[in-house]
C-alpha cells in the first residue's frame, strides 16, 4: 500500500536521515519526498510503500521522534499591515508589542513610497483568536492597522507552518472533514511540487487553489444562479442548457414526451442543482431519469448518483470502474492533472458512480482518426450519430451529432468560450493553470476539434459544448461521408 506521511521536522542537519532510517528498518521504500524551504521551512512530505502493518509501524515510529506533531488547531498565520510614519523608529513601538504577546514573526515587508509614512506587512504566528484580537486593539492605539488577505500579489509569508495554516483555511471554506483535510494537505503539496516543476512559483500555485475554492464555495446555495436557456427544436421537441458558473454545463433533451439530460456538473452543487431541474421539470424521478456523460472529468459527472440509467461509451466506463474499484481514473493516471483532479474532488466531494448504472451504449476497440463514429441513439424526433475522439481531452470523450436537426452534443472537445458569463470566465482560468492544460493532449484536441466542424453539414448549426452558451455555428462545406 501507498501513504503520504506529512512531517513537521527540526531544521537541522540529519533530520531527514533520522525518517529515512525508519522506513530502511522495515524495508518500506521511499517513493516520493517533498520539501521546499522557501514556503515551509519545517513540514516535508514523504511517500512511502510497503505492507500495511510496516507502514504502521514506521507511523509510530515517527510518533515517538517527534516528527508527526500537530500544532494547535487554532494556530495560524495572520497578515497584518501597519501603517508607521516614515521616521526613524516608528516600527519600535509595535515590535515591542509583538514581542509583550510572544507572537512570532515569520515575515516581514516594507519600503518608503514617499508618502510620509510606510505600510509595514507583517505575517504573525497566532495562537488564540482572543490573543490577536486583543493585540489589535492595542496596535490600533498605536497606528492604523489592518488583517490583509492573502493573494497573489504577495509573497509566501508563512515559512513555518504554511500548509497546515493555508488548508485548514481552505478546509474551513469548503466545510471538509478532518479526512478530507488531510488529503487536501498531501495534494495541495502535490500540486506544488508539480508545478514548481514546471518553473512556476509557489504561490502562484496556492493562489490558484485557493481562489478556486473560493469561488466554488461563492457561487453556492442563494448564489447558485445559472444562466438557463432553451432551444426549441420544433412542436415535439425542445432543449434547455443549464450553465451554472463553475462546472460544466448540464443539457435536458425532450421529445415526443421521452427525456434524456447530458452531463450533469459538480456534486457540490447537488442540492442546488435539483432544486433548479425540479422548479424546470415538476415531474423529475417520477419516472426513470436518463443521463449521458460525454466523458468522465469530475466537473461533469457529479450527479450520476441521481440517474437510473448512465450511458457512457466504453472508454468512459472503463474510467468510471477503475475510479470506483481503486480511485485512479484517466485523469489520475496523469502526473501533471493527479493533483489538481484529487483537489477538485476534495473540494467539490465527488464520489465514484455505482458501476452497476454504467450502460455501455457505445463503443469501438480502435480508433484510427481524430474522430471516428462508433454507433447511434434516438430520442423520439431526434437521431444522433454517436462520435468518440480519440482522447485529445480526455480518453473515451463522446460526441453527438444530428444532421437532420444540425444539433451536436461536443462535450469539451468544443466548448463556446467566447459567450461565457464573466464568472464562468474567471472559473475557467484555474483548470490550465493548475494542470498546466486541461487537455491530455492538446494537438490531438484541436485535429478533433477541426475534424468535427468539418463533418457538420451545410448550414446552421446549434453546437452545445460542455462550457458556455449554445454556439450558433455557419458552415458552407458539405459534410463528407458519415459512416
Amino acid at each position: 500500500m501507498k501513504k503520504t506521511f506529512v512531517t513537521n521536522m527540526p531544521n537541522h542537519i540529519g533530520a531527514f536521515l533520522k525518517a529515512s532510517k525508519c522506513f530502511s528498518q522495515l524495508g518500506i521504500n521511499i517513493t516520493r519526498v517533498s520539501y521546499n524551504k522557501a514556503v515551509d521551512s519545517h513540514t516535508l512530505f514523504i511517500e512511502v510503500d510497503g505492507c500495511e502493518s510496516n507502514i504502521n509501524s514506521a507511523e509510530e515510529m515517527l510518533k515517538d521522534i517527534g516528527y508527526l506533531q500537530k500544532g494547535e488547531e487554532n494556530s495560524r498565520i495572520i497578515l497584518l499591515e501597519f501603517t508607521l510614519p516614515d521616521l526613524p523608529g516608528s516600527v519600535t513601538a509595535i515590535l515591542e508589542l509583538i514581542s509583550n504577546f510572544n507572537f512570532n514573526i515569520s515575515y516581514i515587508s516594507s519600503q518608503e513610497n514617499r508618502t510620509g509614512y510606510q505600510n509595514f506587512r507583517m505575517g504573525l504566528f497566532v495562537n488564540k483568536q482572543s490573543e490577536l484580537n486583543e493585540f489589535l486593539s492595542q496596535a490600533e492605539n498605536i497606528c492604523p492597522v489592518k488583517v490583509v488577505d492573502y493573494d497573489e500579489t504577495e509573497k509566501v509569508f508563512d515559512n513555518s507552518i504554511f500548509y497546515n495554516s493555508y488548508v485548514n483555511g481552505l478546509a474551513q471554506v469548503a466545510g471538509l472533514s478532518e479526512k478530507q483535510e488531510e488529503d487536501l494537505l498531501v495534494n495541495v503539496n502535490l500540486a506544488m511540487q508539480t508545478l514548481d516543476e514546471q518553473g512556476l512559483l509557489p504561490y502562484k500555485t496556492f493562489d490558484s487553489i485557493s481562489r478556486f475554492a473560493k469561488l466554488l464555495a461563492d457561487c453556492k446555495g442563494d448564489n447558485f444562479n445559472p444562466r438557463i436557456t432553451e432551444h426549441v427544436v420544433s412542436d415535439r421537441t425542445r432543449i434547455i442548457l443549464i450553465e451554472p458558473d463553475c462546472g460544466s454545463n448540464t443539457a435536458i433533451i425532450e421529445s415526443d414526451g421521452k427525456r434524456v439530460f447530458v452531463d450533469s456538473g459538480y456534486a457540490c452543487y447537488k442540492q442546488e442543482m435539483l432544486k433548479v431541474i425540479k422548479g424546470l421539470l415538476p415531474d423529475f424521478k417520477e419516472k426513470e431519469e436518463s443521463i449521458i456523460l460525454t466523458h468522465a472529468d469530475v466537473d461533469h459527472g457529479g450527479l450520476l448518483e441521481v440517474f437510473d440509467n448512465v450511458l457512457v461509451s466504453q472508454r468512459t466506463a472503463t474510467c468510471l470502474r477503475d475510479e470506483h474499484n481503486n480511485g485512479q481514473g484517466y485523469r489520475e493516471k496523469n502526473g501533471l492533472h493527479k493533483p489538481y483532479i484529487n483537489i477538485c474532488k476534495i473540494l467539490t466531494g465527488y464520489k465514484p458512480v455505482d458501476s452497476g448504472k454504467l450502460n455501455v451504449a457505445w463503443g469501438k476497440a480502435t480508433l484510427t482518426a481524430p474522430l471516428e463514429q462508433i454507433g447511434f441513439y434516438s430520442i423520439g424526433e431526434l437521431n444522433f450519430e454517436v462520435y468518440e475522439g480519440q482522447g485529445g481531452h480526455l480518453l473515451g470523450e463522446t460526441i453527438l451529432i444530428d444532421f437532420d436537426n444540425n444539433i451536436a452534443f461536443t462535450g469539451d472537445v468544443f466548448v463556446n468560450l467566447n459567450e461565457m458569463t464573466e464568472k464562468q470566465a474567471e472559473y475557467n482560468v484555474y483548470a490550465p493553470i493548475l494542470m498546466t492544460s486541461v487537455d491530455t493532449d492538446a494537438k490531438l484536441c484541436a485535429k478533433e476539434r477541426k475534424t468535427l466542424l468539418k463533418r457538420l453539414g451545410v448550414g446552421e448549426w446549434t453546437i452545445f459544448g460542455g462550457h458556455g452558451n449554445k454556439k450558433v455555428y455557419q458552415t458552407q462545406t458539405v459534410a463528407k461521408s458519415r459512416i
